[in-house]
């Protein structure tokens, strides 16, 4: 062999061997925790009551789905995307057909592909994006609401679903795979990107509006926009290692509740949006790497912190203990049920990451806090929801299972349902029985590519 052609090939394996390498990512599957019969009748009635929900809230033509109950509430995007893959778990548990979810799946796409896309203040999206909340009578944008960065990207997660799970060779499951790529590859990641001066740094901003441009806030960490940038990155966003680097570099580590030390955001529901699609178990980017857990780990101990919170009730409220805790985003009281020096909030994104702190804690708990955190820590959920069920009772159930939130310091029930609660809580329950979920995302080259552009990777 000569000279030049040794070189060359010693070139060749230096090359090879000092590349990135390309790491599949595969879910894990039900998560292993022992249940009793019981706790299966009830986590199928839980189900059950949620599914009911998007079955019967969706718009009959266009399939998108209302943002709560209430019969004056417009669709939200977000809502929408959680709906999708709720629709697959009601096949899987026998309680609508195939068909019937993939229709309804189909009508959903068809709706954000025909809808009107400019910068007119009554359309229904721009540059891919969807607003927060659409009129179901028109379709349009609703009251001045965002062009949301967040709601459609969890829209477009509820998407990637059904391109996996709708695997058939008919003509509806043909169709809604073709349809998604269509709503997947037309997003401009570049238009919701902010510049690099000031503290969101090169980070995708909140939003956007017609009216003036870009949210002044962007996404940094930590909170459930984790999947956004993987999401983006899947999708061949420009530099989008600038802007996961601008969303890391603001985490806070809190280790307040030593053993529980992890990134905190008080609100629950940022620590389990992002799980109700991607299975997170073993996988670490470079911050986490440093700390030596993985997201799914993090989740956990936010939600054990949550529980000794309620423990410790540094603000004594009515109820909280170590079987009455979870307090994310959801509506309160309001202040017209303040008394001696109580006070209390309506829609808050209520959270507490340890005593010091905490967002807006008023004594009010959402029964899905607690529920959509199963997979991670189902020794203290399961008893959990169990009392809330044996203490509360009927007061915080009804048509759709479990009520919004509730109040005890101001004997308070919210009766509505919300959408953003609702889907979270149907899907991880799933996630934690049989990874439904899990299982198809996880398999798709867009999250694939995106964990792998962020350098994720698996830890022991």
């Amino acid at each position: 062999m000569k000279k030049g052609s040794v070189l060359f090939i010693l070139i060749l394996i230096f090359y090879s061997c000092n590349q990135p390498q390309q790491i599949e990512f595969k879910s894990h599957g039900k998560v292993d925790y022992s249940i009793t019969r019981d706790d299966e009748v009830l986590l199928d009635s839980i189900q059950r009551k949620t599914f009911l929900y998007f079955l019967n809230e969706h718009h009959p033509e266009w399939g998108i789905v209302k943002d709560r109950a209430s019969l004056w509430a417009p669709s939200s995007s977000a809502s929408t995307g959680f709906g999708i893959p709720s629709f697959a778990i009601g096949v899987e548990r026998n309680w609508i057909t195939r068909e019937q979810a993939a229709q309804i799946t189909l009508n959903m796409l068809n709706f954000y592909l025909n809808s009107v896309q400019s910068t007119d203040t009554n359309a229904t999206g721009y540059k891919g994006f969807y607003y927060h909340f659409v009129r179901m009578s028109s379709g349009t944008r609703e009251w001045d609401c965002e062009l949301s960065s967040i709601d459609s990207g969890i829209l477009m997660m509820g998407i990637i679903f059904a391109r996996n799970y709708y695997n058939l060779q008919n003509e509806v499951e043909k169709q809604i795979r073709s349809v998604s790529e269509i709503l997947l590859g037309r997003i401009d990641w570049s238009f919701m990107k902010m510049g690099p001066s000031g503290k969101f740094g090169n980070s995708l901003s909140m939003g956007w509006y017609p009216e003036k441009g870009l949210h002044d806030m962007g996404w940094i960490g930590y909170n459930e926009a984790l999947f956004l940038y993987i999401l983006a990155a899947g999708l061949d966003m420009k530099d989008v290692e600038e802007s996961y680097d601008a969303w890391l570099k603001t985490y806070l580590w809190e280790s307040t509740y030593e053993e529980f030390s992890h990134v905190a955001f008080p609100p629950l529901f940022g620590h389990q949006f992002s799980h109700a699609f991607i299975d997170f178990r073993g996988l670490a980017d470079s911050y986490m790497k440093k700390k030596g857990i993985d997201y799914f780990e993090n989740s956990r101990r936010a939600t054990y912190v949550q529980r000794q919170y309620a423990i410790d009730n540094p603000h004594a409220w009515v109820g909280y203990d170590s079987l009455c805790w979870g307090i994310t985003a959801s509506d309160g009281p309001t202040t017209k049920y303040n008394f001696d020096d109580k006070e209390f909030r309506g829609y808050a994104g209520r959270g507490a990451s340890g005593p010091h702190y905490n967002y807006f804690d008023d004594g009010t708990i959402a029964p899905y806090a607690s529920l959509s955190s199963l997979p991670f820590a189902p020794e203290i959920v399961l008893p959990t929801i169990k009392s809330i069920l044996e203490k509360q009772g009927g007061k915080v159930w009804g048509k759709y299972g479990f009520y919004d939130a509730f109040n005890p310091t101001a004997n308070w029930v919210n009766d509505d349902f919300i959408g953003i609660a609702q889907g979270p809580m149907l899907i991880m329950i799933e996630n934690f029985r049989t990874g439904l979920v899990w299982n198809y995302v996880m398999k798709d080259p867009i999250i694939q590519k995106g964990l792998n552009r962020l350098e994720f990777s698996y830890i022991k």
